[in-house]
Parts: structure tokens; C-alpha cells; sequence
């Protein structure tokens, strides 16, 4: 075999290398444009089974890079997973586009409660009364109406009252990649338009928190659906 041959080989094979790199690339990015929620490497993998995993995660990092220049959307990486999504300080064009409705927002009281939930988690309706200074029921049916808020457990005090916390739809719609992405207190309060109650400080670990029983899934207090996501955490 001459040079010639050889270096036509090697050129085609640089060539079929170039286009499953570009092909999987391509994949990737259909599939992040394409899921309802942040789809996550995990997900990807599974999907991608036939690639190997490295290839994968090469591809997503080539898009970050790829989307860092453009000017009109973003891939960011929101509650595990990844997601493409419009750029913040176009918000008000996107916002026009879909003409949203007072309903859709939450209340101030709404947005505090939700705070103190998040910095203070897992808490009790009563605990959240106590650092709001009004009954919270009303707001807290709201949050868990719509998926921001999930019951986690009881506390293992005299009555048992159940827990809350927040769910992967609140890391959704706040853009956050876990808990850890939290901004200050102030910061939130600030950028939200609500101010932050007195009582109200960093998350704190929790050792008294008991497990929700099959009675609790009974009652109907709590969705089954609860129960599967927390399942689906653990494995």
C-alpha cells in the first residue's frame, strides 16, 4: 500500500470520525430542544446507548461552547439536567409573546411563603406561620396545586405535622441547578419584590424527620405521585 493509499485511508476515517462527532451533536441537541423538562446525562446516555458515553458528553459540552454565541438562546443546566432556553434579558419580548396572565403569578404572600420554604426546608405549616407572622394554609394549597411544594415526611414532634420542601419543578421554574444555586436571601427578596421575613434565615439540617407512611398515601393528604418521586430519587 503507497503513502497515497495510506493517507487517503487515514483522511477517510478523520472524515467518518468528523461526521458521527457532528451527528451526535446533532442528536443531542434535538433531544435537549425536544424534552418537556431539563433532560438529564443520564437520559442521555440511555438514549445514546449505542455511543460511547464520552462521545456524549463531549457533544453537550460542544454545544455550550456553540450557544455561548448566540444571542437569542442559552443551554443551561437546571435541576440535573439540561435545557435551551431563552436568554434572561429578553424576558420582556419573550413575555409579550405569551401575553401571561395575572393568575399564572404568584402572590406576594405566595412568593414569601415559597422563600421561606426553600431556605428553610424541610419545615412545618405551623414553622412557617411562626416566621410569616399569618396562616399559611390557603398559600401552601396554592404551592402544592401547583407542584412548587411536596409533603417529604412528618416531624417527629407531638402531632406529627407534616413537612414540606420544594420539588424539582420550582429548580425548574427559578432556573436553579439544585439547592445549592440559592442566591442570598436579600437577593432573592429583592429580585422577586417581596421582603423577606425577620425569621427568616439560611436552611438548617433537620434530624427530626420521620418517613411518610402508606396511611399518609391513604388519607389522600398526599399524592401518590409524591411517593414515586421519591422513590425515583433514592434508586
Amino acid at each position: 500500500m503507497t503513502n497515497e493509499t495510506l493517507n487517503e485511508t487515514a483522511e477517510a476515517g478523520a472524515d467518518t470520525a468528523t461526521t458521527a462527532t457532528a451527528e451526535v451533536k446533532a442528536v443531542v441537541e434535538a433531544l435537549i430542544f425536544a424534552s418537556p423538562e431539563p433532560i438529564t446525562p443520564k437520559m442521555l446516555y440511555k438514549l445514546l446507548s449505542d455511543e460511547p458515553k464520552e462521545d456524549v458528553l463531549a457533544a453537550v459540552n460542544a454545544l455550550k461552547a456553540d450557544y455561548e454565541n448566540r444571542p437569542g438562546l442559552q443551554i443551561v443546566e437546571v435541576a440535573g439536567g439540561y435545557q435551551i432556553v431563552t436568554r434572561p434579558e429578553l424576558y420582556e419580548w419573550v413575555r409579550r409573546l405569551f401575553h401571561e396572565r395575572s393568575t399564572q403569578k404568584l402572590t406576594a404572600q405566595g412568593l414569601e411563603t415559597l422563600a421561606v420554604i426553600a431556605y428553610k426546608q424541610p419545615i412545618t405549616a405551623l414553622e412557617i406561620t411562626e416566621i410569616r407572622g399569618v396562616n399559611t394554609t390557603g398559600v401552601l394549597s396554592t404551592l402544592l396545586e401547583r407542584h412548587l411544594i411536596k409533603i417529604v415526611g412528618r416531624k417527629n414532634v407531638v402531632g406529627r405535622p407534616f413537612l414540606y420542601s420544594t420539588t424539582k419543578e420550582f429548580l425548574i421554574r427559578f432556573g436553579l441547578k439544585d439547592l445549592n444555586d440559592l442566591p442570598k436571601i436579600e437577593d432573592m427578596a429583592e429580585a422577586l419584590g417581596f421582603e423577606p421575613p425577620a425569621g427568616l434565615v439560611e436552611q438548617t439540617p433537620r434530624e427530626d424527620v420521620l418517613p411518610l407512611t402508606e396511611e399518609d398515601f391513604e388519607s389522600g393528604k398526599v399524592e401518590k405521585v409524591e411517593k414515586v418521586e421519591e422513590v425515583e430519587e433514592v434508586e
